[in-house]
């Protein structure tokens, strides 16, 4: 049998007090409402002798929240998500709120899905990675004044909040230093996406070989093309053909897969080709060599992002809160970009 789930009202009625002294008292307003040391003493003591525990949904609904975030992403099993929701969790929850993670797998249908639950639950705001045809949705969460932040990616056509990387800076800084480093032949393997954070990388990239009057060697993925053997097989194809001498991946995941290309295929280029990869990984660090990376300012990230969240969740809908931050990433240079003869 399972144990009773005890409401206020049991508890005043055990100790003859009223529902609304009961109320104050487990809310922390015993001092301001006036009521005795004792009687407020006698309140807790009992609650925890009976483990009471509060009805979030009764509560929520009484003060209109339910200090719930959501915070939805392309893929929570990624390395940098993943370590990205770590920190909002640590920040949300020094802050009295609890945090839903999901993953949208950039599919639109599965984006709407996810929202329209979470609305129906009364979550009190959203940070969400948008995937590409969500432009609607994301419009109404923020017509009907539910706080909602943007990250990663954003829409330009809607007025709303968002945290995002300096994309086409952070990648034409990243060439510009393979080109330093003496590499002509510098390819550029991406996804082929619409998306602005992937539109702003390739045109940094194309920005870069432009000035430099190098020729641009672009290959787009297809975005759903989840055969890993079809991708690695573009890429083996892409790199016999070109005459490669450096290529940047535009995702850790692209990465993954084109080391695995290069060892399985051309072995003899590993310590030849400059590489470079977008988001930075442990196991970038021990792979040999190691690879450069742009990094993401993740702490800056999730401190934006919570904090923009919390300041709207406080502000007033006739005074809503405005925050769009474009962070700068960082290069962490190592040996995969130098030159070959100082990779030793």
């Amino acid at each position: 049998m399972k144990n009773k789930r005890h409401s206020i009202k049991d508890i005043a009625a055990a100790l003859n007090v009223s529902v609304t002294t009961v109320s104050f008292v487990l809310n922390g307003k015993a001092r301001e409402k006036r009521i005795s040391e004792e009687v407020t003493k006698k309140v807790l003591d009992y609650a925890k002798s009976i483990n009471y525990k509060p009805n979030q949904l009764a509560q929520s609904l009484r003060t209109g929240r339910s200090k719930i975030i959501v915070v939805m992403v392309e893929d929570i099993s990624n390395y940098f998500f993943s370590k990205l929701a770590r920190i909002i969790e640590d920040i949300a929850y020094d802050k009295g709120y609890k945090v839903l993670f999901c993953s949208n797998e950039n599919k639109d249908e599965r984006s709407r899905d996810l929202i329209n639950l979470f609305r129906e639950r009364q979550v009190d705001a959203y940070v969400i990675v948008p995937s590409p045809g969500i432009q609607q949705d994301i419009a109404e969460l923020v017509s009907d004044d539910i706080p909602v932040v943007l990250f990663d990616r954003y829409f330009p056509e809607i007025e709303t909040n968002y945290v995002i990387i300096d994309n086409s800076e952070a990648v034409h800084k990243a060439s510009q230093h393979l080109v330093d480093n003496s590499y002509k032949n510098i390819g550029f393997i991406t996804i082929s996406s619409s998306q602005t954070q992937m539109e702003a990388r390739q045109r940094g990239y194309r920005e870069a070989m432009q000035a430099n009057n190098l020729k641009e060697f672009v290959l787009e993925v297809p975005f759903y093309e989840k055969n890993i053997e079809k991708v690695k097989e573009l890429i083996k194809e892409y790199i016999a053909a070109q005459g490669l001498d450096a290529i940047f991946f535009a995702t850790n995941y692209l990465t993954q897969i084109g080391l695995e290309v290069i060892r399985e295929s051309y072995p003899e280029k590993i310590n030849e080709m400059g590489i470079i990869t977008f988001d930075d990984n442990d196991l970038f660090k021990i792979y040999f060599p190691p690879i450069t990376a742009v990094s993401q300012p993740l702490e800056e990230i999730g401190e934006e992002l919570m904090t923009t969240v919390l300041k709207m969740l406080k502000n007033a809908s006739d005074k809503p809160y405005k925050n769009q931050k474009i962070l700068s990433a960082s290069l962490i240079e190592r040996n995969s970009s130098f030159p070959n003869k100082s990779r030793a």
